[in-house]
């Protein structure tokens, strides 16, 4: 069988979660039936090995791709690479830049693709072809020779229906598919020593609240902290540790010394991804109040199953697409992610109730088990492939 080319921006060991989605498909697709077209990045002889795959690197830096020179040397490489192969379909990790390059071979080489959307990226997107007839042109040039948009969440879908009808591509709004993200529960698991993380990172005490996500402000971190003296009051030694670096640390600080909270709050900068697994397992309760702000949202929540794999409850915000990696009732809780009082409800209803604590942790592993994992999400876009790629 023909096999599928991935044009992808974001791929191993390049950062970020687009890029941890594609390196998790590509593990899983069938043998030699994928093919990479990315940028080099300091480390790609590394880790290009562990792959079965066929990773073709174009001799630019991968955040260079999204420059003029740098999409065109990728697109001459892309086009020589689908002569020899002849692949007989293709994915976008996202609209732009690699849409470009699928356009093209589209165009040229009749090749259908098919585009991945993340939520952040349309919020941009969206955002540009208000305010350019060009970008709204190039967009719309796209889309009119993309094959399938896939989503990673329903809300998300729907904002793709907005912005493809704003398009006139009421075709491709009417048939936008949704392909929920997952994790690895194999590696994402309960019962991993949490010993050595407690003591590196000083997780003395407790019980504790987790959050893994930058420090941005739409994460919501500092609802969790306005949050956190109501919870101290009813549920005395609770802390918050967040794993994370980001622009919004001094911002976090100050208001940690602003509510007198001294060390019941820990930030715990970055955290290798090696090291995730064992801090989720460390922790009592996860908390996301992840929230909308201007052009950035949460799509859906990859960290949130994460800690559902590990035998975490989880608390999420009615946000994005956060509402949809967490099962209301069964696997967490939902609250507004701009109210500290609904936070810390939810939090203090979690902590005084162990029989609701474990259910819910207990039912996000199972849900992760049958569900929300890349084994199964790679055999969703397997399926979609093969729904439209060239006879």
């Amino acid at each position: 069988m023909s096999p599928t080319l991935l044009l992808a921006l974001n791929f191993p060991p390049f950062g970020g979660g687009i890029a941890r989605m594609m390196g998790e498909v590509a593990l899983r697709y069938p043998d030699h039936g994928l093919l990479v077209s990315t940028g080099t990045w300091p480390g790609s002889d590394a880790s290009d090995p562990r792959f079965r795959q066929t990773i073709d690197r174009v001799p630019v830096g991968a955040k260079r791709l999204r420059t003029l020179n740098g999409l065109l040397r990728w697109t001459r490489r892309a086009a020589a690479l689908t002569r020899r192969a002849e692949p007989a379909f293709a994915w976008c990790d996202e609209v732009k830049p690699a849409g470009y390059a699928a356009a093209w071979l589209h165009a040229r080489r009749d090749l259908r693709f098919g585009v991945l959307a993340h939520g952040a990226d349309l919020l941009l997107l969206q955002k540009k072809i208000r305010c350019s007839r060009f970008k709204q042109w190039t967009a719309r040039r796209i889309f009119q020779g993309c094959a399938v948009v896939v989503a990673n969440s329903g809300w998300t879908a729907n904002l793709a229906r907005e912005v493809l009808d704003s398009l006139g591509c009421r075709a491709l709004a009417a048939d936008v598919r949704v392909v929920h993200l997952g994790t690895t529960p194999s590696r994402f698991r309960p019962g991993i020593d949490s010993g050595p993380m407690r003591r590196r990172y000083g997780l003395d005490r407790g019980p504790w609240l987790l959050t893994v996500a930058r420090l941005d402000f739409h994460k919501g971190i500092d609802t969790v902290i306005r949050a956190l003296p109501a919870i101290r009051a009813a549920v005395p030694g609770a802390r918050y540790a967040v794993a994370g670096v980001g622009s919004r640390r001094d911002a976090l600080e100050a208001l940690v010394t602003e509510l007198g909270l001294g060390d019941a709050v820990r930030l715990l900068g970055f955290v290798p991804d090696t090291d995730l697994p064992a801090l989720y397992n460390a922790a009592d309760l996860f908390v996301l109040a992840s929230r909308r702000h201007d052009l950035l949202v949460e799509g859906f929540g990859i960290a949130c199953v994460e800690a559902s794999a590990c035998g975490l409850a989880v608390i999420g915000s009615r946000s994005g697409g956060i509402p949809e990696a967490i099962r209301e009732g069964e696997t967490g809780l939902l609250v507004d992610p701009d109210d500290p009082a609904a936070v810390a409800a939810a939090v203090v209803t979690v902590l005084e109730d162990d029989a609701l604590r474990r259910r819910l942790g207990a039912a996000g592993r199972a849900a992760v088990e049958g569900y929300y994992n890349w084994d199964r999400v790679t055999a969703d876009l397997i399926r979609i492939d093969r729904e439209f790629r060239r006879p």
